[in-house]
């Protein structure tokens, strides 16, 4: 199914992290704040439910040690433990679903959230419109995670290979294991890729747009070939060509910060709308404390509504680009205060139950 059989109408939807430590807990205000289109919780306070670690489980000579992970080339194992993952990879390709102990899975010591989410929408009879699912983009994952003598994997070739077919799996995976729960619409799974906007800049320096997209649209390609719908999460600024002609059915974008830079790409903004593509607007801010308290539902009313206006002057109608909308956060609120993130939640759903009347 395509984004175009998908009229979101200013839902709510949420950014994965919450600052919490608890996984029932965590889902519970998923369920209560965005019950039309939940989705699974990650709890950075939680041992290996960092944003790169939660989803490289299963890449060969994976060590964790004192807090902090790496990949060992030099294990004596290290070289057969990559053919055995290449042969999975092949012999995946031609199933029509993953096996039960695919290395894809997520498994309970990187991401119970996903189980608890499962049970929950189980024990609970629920069948939302939609459900979302995330997982790391390869070249943030490939930054993030080092060999043992500290280089980051996405420099050599043939290890970002490996953990581009790893994170497609994991999204294929989760796409399989939610698809039973959803109304409507396929789950929806996001790639969390800031780096396909701000590639070449110092702190990704070597990085090139080709690579950048490459890797996102194995993953995008993983996702629809298994039924779902893709999303790519941007909490970030940049060159937004790359995101915006993407195969992406929906682009998260910090609009709170960063609007005023998407439209200078209005060419491609138009095209991408037009072909049925959807914006999360990351109305809610979340990156400064001090700016979180400071508002309300009301001002971010009224600067939405004012991108809105900007985006009519496109060559849409409002309703038209309401039917392509859904309003989030701007990023996780897994960095904030508890109090501060139930505020984010909070006025994410007002702002869409706002919007939408």
């Amino acid at each position: 199914m395509s984004s175009s059989k998908f009229p979101p109408n200013c839902l709510p939807i949420l950014i994965g992290s919450l600052p919490l430590a608890n996984h029932v807990e965590a889902a519970e205000l998923i369920f209560k704040y965005t019950p039309e289109i939940p989705l699974w919780p990650q709890l950075p306070k939680c041992e290996k439910e960092g944003m790169v670690r939660q989803f490289i489980s299963g890449f060969p000579g994976l060590i964790d040690q004192d807090s902090s992970s790496r990949v060992d080339t030099e294990k004596v194992d290290f070289t057969s433990a990559m053919t055995a993952c290449y042969e999975h990879f092949l012999e995946c390709e031609d199933l029509p679903t993953l096996p039960k102990n695919s290395i894809f899975r997520l498994s309970d010591d990187t991401a119970r959230g996903f189980s608890v989410f499962k049970h929950m929408l189980e024990s609970k009879n629920l069948r939302p419109l939609s459900v979302k699912g995330q997982v790391t983009g390869p070249v943030t994952a490939g930054i993030g995670i080092k060999d043992q003598q500290g280089r980051a994997l996405l420099y050599n070739d043939n290890l970002r290979d490996m953990l581009t077919k790893l994170l497609a799996g994991k999204a294929r995976w989760q796409v399989e294991h939610l698809q039973v729960f959803c109304n409507e619409i396929p789950p929806i799974i996001f790639i969390d890729e800031p780096t396909i906007v701000n590639f070449g800049s110092t702190a990704f320096a070597g990085v090139s747009k080709e690579l950048v997209l490459t890797g996102v649209s194995d993953l995008i390609t993983a996702i629809k070939k298994a039924g779902g719908l893709s999303g790519i999460h941007i909490c970030a600024n940049g060159d937004w060509d790359p995101a915006l002609t993407s195969d992406a059915d929906i682009i998260s974008f910090d609009s709170y910060s960063y609007f005023d830079n998407l439209i200078l790409y209005k060419k491609q903004l138009v095209s991408f709308l037009q072909r049925g593509g959807i914006l999360a607007w990351g109305i809610v801010p979340t990156a400064d404390p001090e700016v979180v308290a400071a508002e309300q539902v009301e001002t971010l009313y009224a600067k939405w509504h004012e991108q809105l206006q900007t985006l009519c002057s496109f060559g849409f109608t409002r309703q038209q680009i309401i039917e392509k909308t859904l309003i989030a956060p701007a990023c996780g609120t897994g960095s904030l205060s508890l109090d501060l993130a139930l505020k984010v939640l909070s006025m994410t759903r007002e702002l869409a139950d706002l919007i939408r009347e």
